[in-house]
């Protein structure tokens, strides 16, 4: 994988699945915009290893920046954060070429006790988050009239059922349909969307469930 003078931005970078993901970017060139909401700690980590791919960095006041990578605080679940973190990615390298919409929640609850503050929580983070970030690389690319590649991560739970997680599930499979829409629509515009579904990886979202003897719940 080459990405030489490509600048990628990953969601929820600052832990997990996206840490990997924008470690990984770096190590192939590109220049990676590091998004954290509540774990500044975790995107310097993700950081201190982006740096190996050349410069320095230090966190302070939400912004890190150096040759490789450029860290950046927002939530997800908020349109006017969402926005702010695209724009903030453009200003600082001049340009996105791949977006990864990789934060995401999940709540555990029976159905009959799920609240509606906890439904949003999931639904604003999982697939509003994501809708938005999308339109505004999609405005973007657009405006620059270049191609760009976007990027989802889903669960195999967009297809799985996962008794206690219903709202979680509700949010991976609207974001499969939302991929596959955007796949028809944005592919004549040169902008190609891909939804990745992996099973149970632990990482800091389920730690507690997969390693807990009660949940009955079986690493995949």
């Amino acid at each position: 994988m080459k990405l030489e003078g490509k600048v990628a931005l990953v969601t929820g970078s600052s832990q997990g699945i996206g840490q990997a993901i924008a470690i990984r970017f770096a190590q192939a060139g590109a220049k990676v915009v590091i998004n954290y909401r509540s774990h500044p700690e975790g995107a310097e980590a993700t950081l201190s290893k982006v740096q190996s791919a050349g410069g320095e960095c230090h966190l302070a006041e939400g912004y890190c920046d150096n040759d490789r990578g450029y860290a950046v605080g927002a939530d997800l679940g908020m349109v006017e954060d969402v926005q702010r973190l695209i724009q903030a990615g453009i200003d600082h390298y001049g340009q996105l070429d791949i977006l990864v919409n990789n934060a995401g929640i999940e709540k555990h609850a029976p159905f009959e006790a799920v609240t509606e503050a906890d439904y949003e929580a999931v639904l604003n983070v999982n697939i509003k988050g994501v809708f938005f970030a999308t339109q505004a690389m999609v405005r973007h690319l657009k405006a620059t009239q270049r191609t760009g590649r976007i990027i989802n991560i889903s669960s195999v739970h967009e297809d799985l059922p996962f008794p206690n997680f219903t709202a979680y599930c509700v949010s991976k499979g609207g974001l499969k349909m939302l991929t596959r829409n955007l796949a028809v629509e944005l592919g004549p515009l040169g902008i190609t969307i891909n939804n990745v579904a992996p099973g149970a990886i632990e990482t800091p979202i389920n730690t507690k469930l997969l390693n807990d003897p009660d949940t009955g719940v079986t690493k995949i």
